[in-house]
């Protein structure tokens, strides 16, 4: 097939389509330091091909910065045009774009704005760890919300009042939040769909060569199902559960009630699969979380210790102290003493 043969077949699928007079949808992208690149255009790209298999300019966006200059992403790409934040017109949802060191990117400038736009009662969004921004202004309280799997932990531990999940995208009244990675594909052809319909989604889809739409309902994957692979179904509930239970880590047997499995099973299952016995990966999966909160909060090591299941903070230090070298006091220090955003290559 020539490639003008296709695209004819592609404009008289798309003339099919019911054209119906709406208003056109305006997005923001508001563009943290370091935000990840293939979150934002997983997110714009979506609205460029509606556009075009639709046949009108139903779909607008910008790209935003605090002082409109353009950000650079954790790749060191820049984006152009962009506009400053308080030179944006009306919208119908601005998202906060987010990557690495988020914590870092987030201003007190920012803050204020995102504030400002919540009073106005613009819907907000956020893309990978964007929602951190949202949580740190107040504005996810009681809201359901998601992040990217590794941030989760620490913004459950710094923001109790968030209600999150690991689903890949979640709608909540007028809050938008969606993990990492191509995740905000799915959430862009859910609006997509709701406003121009099944069959412009569907052909966005297909464009892309994306075999199955995701929706709210599917969860990221966690590392470990990544690792094994989605057939093996009892060895994830196993460590689901290990998952749920870091704070007060459960007893082997306890776990085996839970599942329904014997206590030799769950060891073969690990020896088998992870070549590890139950009670290491239990204490690595907690030594994760520790040095994830280190790392994304100002928790006090006290603190970290009761979080995740360690009775004293001695018997923690030496855990954590076989797991990665050094101390959790140092890996604070090293953290502190990394230079400054923009004085290194970004990564």
């Amino acid at each position: 097939m020539t490639g003008r043969t296709a695209r004819c077949r592609n404009q008289a699928r798309i003339g099919n389509i019911r054209r119906v007079e709406r208003p056109k949808a305006k997005f923001a992208f508001l563009t943290l330091p370091r935000y990840s690149m293939i979150a934002l255009s997983s997110a714009v790209e979506p609205l460029r091909m509606a556009n075009l298999v639709a046949g009108d300019a139903a779909y607008d966006w910008s790209i935003v910065s605090a002082d409109g200059e353009p950000t650079p992403a954790s790749n060191g790409l820049q984006l152009a045009p962009t506009i400053a934040l308080d030179k944006l017109g009306p919208v119908d949802i601005l998202f906060v774009c987010g990557g690495l060191d988020v914590q870092a990117g987030v201003s007190p400038r920012i803050l204020a704005a995102l504030r400002r736009l919540a009073e106005r009662r613009v819907p907000l969004g956020a893309l990978c760890t964007g929602g951190y921004a949202l949580a740190k202004a107040g504005l996810l309280d009681k809201y359901r919300a998601t992040i990217h799997w590794e941030n989760l932990s620490a913004l459950r531990e710094e923001f109790p009042r968030i209600l999150l999940s690991d689903q890949l995208f979640t709608i909540d009244r007028d809050r938008f939040t969606c993990s990492g990675g191509v995740a905000p594909l799915d959430l862009m052809l859910h609006l997509i769909k709701m406003k121009s319909g099944a069959r412009v989604s569907q052909l966005i889809s297909e464009q892309f060569i994306v075999d199955r739409v995701r929706n709210d309902r599917d969860r990221q994957y966690i590392p470990l199902r990544a690792q094994i692979g989605v057939s093996h179904e009892t060895l994830i509930r196993v460590a689901q559960l290990m998952e749920q239970n870091i704070e007060q880590p459960m007893p082997l047997d306890e776990i085996a009630s839970a599942t329904e499995l014997s206590r030799r099973q769950i060891e073969r299952l690990f020896k088998r699969h992870l070549n590890c016995v139950p009670k290491r990966y239990y204490l690595q999966m907690r030594l994760r979380r520790a040095r994830e909160l280190l790392l994304q909060t100002s928790m006090p090591i006290i603190d970290i210790t009761t979080a995740c299941g360690f009775q004293s903070t001695p018997h923690f230090s030496r855990c954590y102290r076989a797991q990665f070298g050094y101390p959790p006091s140092a890996e604070r220090q090293i953290r502190h003493s990394k230079p400054a955003a923009g004085t290194s290559t970004p990564p």
